[in-house]
């Protein structure tokens, strides 16, 4: 957690409750990331996140600083999503996803390759929306967010062995998943070294 974190903290438990918004503005992209990343519906995913901001504000006095306060929020986050996906069995993917690529691909002058880039990245975000919400927010979390394990369980709940299978058995549907999408000379050529 930063230290601007906790001075924003400490001014909200201390009554400004205006505080707050320096905190929703930090961290509301993060939030809504996970919220359309796990339920795959814009709508959902904007009511979840006010909810998660209102959970937090509601709990910050419980807020112990024993982990970074994104990990706190990730986890009220990843919560009211589960319970949301309870609620509403039915999901609708009725947007197109617009995020950065998996492997955050580094521009390129080349304008060909950027497309072929950007291409692979919308397949692969096809295929990883694919994979049940739970395999799919871990891997998300994992290698998009790049938390560790322990902050992913911070913020699941899980058991280490508990993630590790699901990051094993999300990792093997994801591969094929991918290889069913696409073409079997593509997976050959990237499956050279």
């Amino acid at each position: 957690m930063t230290n601007n974190d906790q001075l924003i903290i400490n001014k909200v438990l201390k009554g400004n409750t205006n505080a707050f918004s320096e905190l929703i503005d930090t961290y509301k992209d993060l939030v809504f990331s996970l919220a359309i990343k796990m339920t795959k519906n814009r709508e959902e995913a904007e009511e979840i996140s006010q909810d998660t901001f209102v959970k937090a504000y509601k709990n910050l006095n419980k807020f112990k600083g024993d982990s970074k306060f994104s990990t706190w929020l990730y986890r009220i986050t990843y919560h009211t999503c589960l319970d949301a996906l309870k609620k509403n069995k039915k999901h609708t993917n009725s947007f197109e996803l617009n995020e950065i690529t998996l492997n955050q691909i580094q521009t390129t002058d080349n304008a060909l390759q950027t497309l072929e880039r950007k291409e692979r990245a919308k397949t692969m975000n096809k295929c990883l929306l694919q994979l049940p919400a739970e395999e799919r927010s871990i891997l998300w979390l994992f290698y998009y967010k790049e938390l560790s394990l322990k902050e992913i369980i911070e913020v699941t709940s899980l058991s280490e062995a508990n993630i590790k299978v699901k990051l094993h058995r999300g990792r093997k549907k994801l591969l094929t998943i991918v290889k069913d999408t696409f073409e079997p000379e593509t997976i050959a050529h990237y499956g050279r070294k």
